[in-house]
C-alpha cells in the first residue's frame, strides 16, 4: 500500500474516533503520548503514527490496531454509540464547577445501558488508604449528589474545596468522620477548621490489569 494511501485511511479513521468519542485534537495527542502537532498532521493525512502511538490509541479505547489501520473500520461505528464519555477529575480548581474543562484529566468510557441515572465523573485512587475494598490506580465511577447516606463511600472535596478523596463518612455523636478501609489509616474528623464538602456517591470502579 502507497504511504499516502495508508495516510489517508489513518487520517479518515482518527476523524471517525473523534467524532464517534467526541474528542479534541488535543485529547488525542494526550492518548498517543505526542504533541498536538504530531495529531494534527496524523488528522490531516500529512504523515503516519508510529506503531507504538497507535497500539496507545488503540488501548485506550479497547479496540485493535486494524481499526485504526483498516479502511471502512465498521464494528467501530456498530459499537461506538453505546458507549458514553465520562471525565475523570483531576485537582479542582477552587471556586470552579466541578466538571470544569479546567478539573478534567482524562476520561473513562462506559456502557451506557450499564449506568446509573444522574450526572457522573470519574476518580482515579491514588494511594492504598481505601484498600482492599479500591485498589490504587482504581478508576471509580461517581454519581454526583450532595448528600450520602453513613457507611456508604463518597467522593468528598478537603483542602479549601481542592483536593477529591475517597473516603467511608460515618458519624459519632456529633462527630462526623472520613474513615479509610484501610485499618493502616488513621480516620479525618471534619470540623469548622478542617470542614469537608460532599460532591458523589461512589458507585463502582474498575480496574485495568498488568
Amino acid at each position: 500500500m502507497a504511504e499516502n494511501q495508508m495516510e489517508s485511511i489513518i487520517s479518515a479513521n482518527l476523524k471517525r474516533i473523534l467524532t464517534e468519542y467526541n474528542l479534541n485534537q488535543n485529547e488525542l495527542a494526550r492518548i498517543a503520548g505526542v504533541s498536538e502537532s504530531a495529531a494534527g498532521k496524523w488528522i490531516l493525512g500529512k504523515s503516519t503514527p508510529r506503531m507504538g502511538a497507535i497500539q496507545k490509541i488503540a488501548d485506550h479505547f479497547n479496540l485493535p490496531k486494524s481499526y485504526i489501520l483498516q479502511e471502512n473500520p465498521t464494528n467501530l461505528i456498530e459499537t461506538s454509540p453505546q458507549t458514553v464519555r465520562i471525565p475523570i477529575l483531576g485537582t479542582i480548581a477552587c471556586g470552579d464547577p466541578i466538571l470544569a474543562e479546567e478539573n478534567i484529566e482524562g476520561f473513562m468510557y462506559e456502557i451506557a445501558d450499564s449506568l446509573p441515572s444522574g450526572n457522573l465523573f470519574g476518580l482515579i485512587a491514588k494511594g492504598n488508604s481505601m484498600e482492599p475494598t479500591i485498589p490504587n490506580g482504581s478508576k471509580v465511577l461517581i454519581r454526583e449528589q450532595n448528600f450520602i447516606e453513613y457507611g456508604e463511600i463518597s467522593a468528598v472535596l478537603l483542602n479549601g474545596d481542592t483536593e477529591a478523596t475517597l473516603k467511608r463518612v460515618k458519624k459519632q455523636g456529633n462527630i462526623i468522620m472520613l474513615m479509610p478501609d484501610n485499618p493502616q489509616y488513621e480516620p479525618t474528623i471534619i470540623t469548622e477548621d478542617n470542614p469537608a464538602k460532599i460532591i458523589g456517591k461512589a458507585i463502582r470502579l474498575t480496574r485495568d490489569l498488568i
